[in-house]
């Protein structure tokens, strides 16, 4: 069977119509460029070229393998510069985490970044609470989540690194027809006694933790009515004026008729933190990538 070099040299000999251009252009001389066609009609079991001492003519069976050469050809360096982009980690799949709230503002930030920058990078998207983003990186189901701080990322033994790439202000959501809904800003004070729709373990231990030491430190008592999963739902039931809620400012991204989102003065240090998390060993070649694209924006 013929080999690549060979169909190289025929497909010179093809375009130059002469072996001594053509044995110029493949920087050899004429002889050896000769007995490889000799060699590539040989396997083929046909005649490609008629020579003369003057020209040099593609056979009929020479003009079908040409057309073939130049596909084998252009697949082989297809296949090349595949190759080296996905070991570059250019081109591949990455397993992309994310919660609820992320998917308002930050998620379509990212992708639409990644698919500016790395085109030839396929994102599988999953939605997570954090707790499960972290056991899907501990179990490499994943390779890279956008999620909330959580105490399993702070144990020294942990695979997971992390970044963070947004520090989120809080906000009050009130309902529409609420007293706090206009006029003065409000303060923590207010919400005192208030009605609270906040979230659930499942789902928020994160923000359970972070609204705890901000009322406790502020000494207001609040009164929890409800508590969910999700910022979505957060909000329709403050909507539905079952209460107010303290959220991150991706709330902004969802916008409803139904609600006020004010802002509120509590200390600097009461943001929630979003960050970027993968392990330290994911041997996925994209990851690093990945990762440098997505902080170029942070």
């Amino acid at each position: 069977m013929f080999d690549l070099g060979h169909a190289r040299s025929f497909v010179a000999v093809a375009e130059e119509m002469h072996f001594g251009r053509a044995a110029a252009r493949l920087n050899l001389t004429q002889s050896p460029l000769s007995r490889q066609i000799q060699m590539l009609e040989q396997a083929l079991g046909v005649t490609l070229l008629e020579r003369t001492t003057r020209a040099v003519r593609l056979t009929p069976a020479g003009r079908t393998f040409l057309a073939e050469a130049y596909r084998v050809i252009a697949a082989v360096e297809s296949a090349a510069r595949l190759t080296r982009r996905a070991a570059r980690g250019e081109s591949g799949t990455v397993r992309l985490g994310f919660t609820a709230a992320s998917a308002y503002r930050t998620l379509p930030r990212i992708v639409a970044h990644i698919r500016a920058a790395l085109p030839e990078i396929d994102l599988v998207l999953e939605e997570m609470v954090s707790d499960e983003q972290i056991q899907a990186l501990e179990e490499n189901r994943i390779d890279i989540g956008v999620l909330r701080p959580g105490p399993a990322l702070l144990d020294p033994r942990t695979p997971i690194r992390t970044q963070v790439i947004a520090q989120e202000r809080l906000l009050l959501a009130l309902p529409r027809t609420h007293p706090l809904a206009e006029g003065r800003p409000p303060t923590l004070q207010d919400l005192d006694g208030q009605a609270l729709v906040t979230w659930s373990p499942r789902g928020g231990r994160y923000f359970i933790d972070l609204l705890d030491t901000l009322l406790d430190t502020a000494g207001v008592r609040p009164q929890v009515v409800q508590r969910v999963n999700q910022l979505h739902a957060m909000l329709a039931l403050v909507g539905a004026g079952i209460g107010v809620a303290l959220v991150p400012d991706s709330a902004l991204g969802i916008g409803t008729s139904d609600i006020v989102l004010r802002s509120i003065a509590v200390p600097d240090t009461a943001h929630a933190s979003l960050l970027l998390a993968w392990r330290h060993d994911n041997a996925n070649p994209c990851l690093a990538t990945f990762r440098s694209a997505v902080m170029s924006l942070y």
